[in-house]
């Protein structure tokens, strides 16, 4: 498969919303360890004012854009900070109606960069970048034309990311208070942003 057009991105959207809410008790407990404990609340609201948001989107670029803002006016807290810094930093890389593979590279990397203009975090301080980082990275690094491929390479780097992440102390947020009492616990959000990248792979390898 050489393109993602619009209509494929809004059903990996939905896709993703739809495994996002199966786990969401499961988003939300590990939250509690160190957290707030509402994180699976939250990933699920940033998720559906997402789709909300692309639903009338006929190319990527204002699509993206209107997706970013969505979800930060109908959420609020870090989980929508990231997630529409993330659609923001996409919105400003693409554009079209139709990308290949060089193009989606592009798109994520942008993504990435702004949400490291977000925070400071990075891999190994048990957070979202311990899934996205090698998401990206590993999307980068992939030579294969077909789309599909990128998006399997990213999910399998994200699920391992976010694996690594029970072994590791929190650096940040409320999280870091509990020092070496976080080990041991997978981060919420490396979790639900990998279930995220996995479906949107799940979604266009069918």
């Amino acid at each position: 498969m050489e393109f993602l057009t619009v209509d494929m991105f809004k059903a990996m959207l939905r896709e993703a919303l739809c495994e996002i809410e199966k786990r969401e008790d499961e988003f939300s407990r590990l939250d509690a360890v160190i957290g707030d404990g509402d994180h699976g609340t939250a990933i699920v609201s940033a998720l559906s004012a997402a789709v909300k948001a692309a639903e009338n989107g006929a190319e990527f670029k204002s699509m993206l854009s209107d997706i970013g803002f969505g979800v930060m006016l109908e959420t609020s807290g870090s989980t929508s900070t990231l997630s529409g810094a993330f659609f923001l930093g996409m919105a400003n890389h693409a554009s079209g109606t139709e990308l290949d593979a060089a193009g989606i590279k592009t798109m994520f990397s942008g993504g990435l960069a702004n949400v490291e203009k977000q925070t400071r975090a990075r891999i190994g301080d048990k957070t979202i970048m311990d899934a996205l980082i090698p998401a990206v990275e590993a999307m980068q690094k992939s030579v294969s034309a077909d789309i599909r491929e990128l998006f399997k390479a990213a999910a399998i780097a994200a699920r391992q990311g976010a694996e690594q992440t029970i072994n590791m102390k929190a650096n940040y947020g409320r999280a870091r208070n509990y020092g070496e009492r976080s080990i041991g616990y997978a981060d919420s959000g490396a979790s639900s942003w990998s279930c995220m990248i996995g479906a949107f792979a799940e979604c266009i390898i069918k």
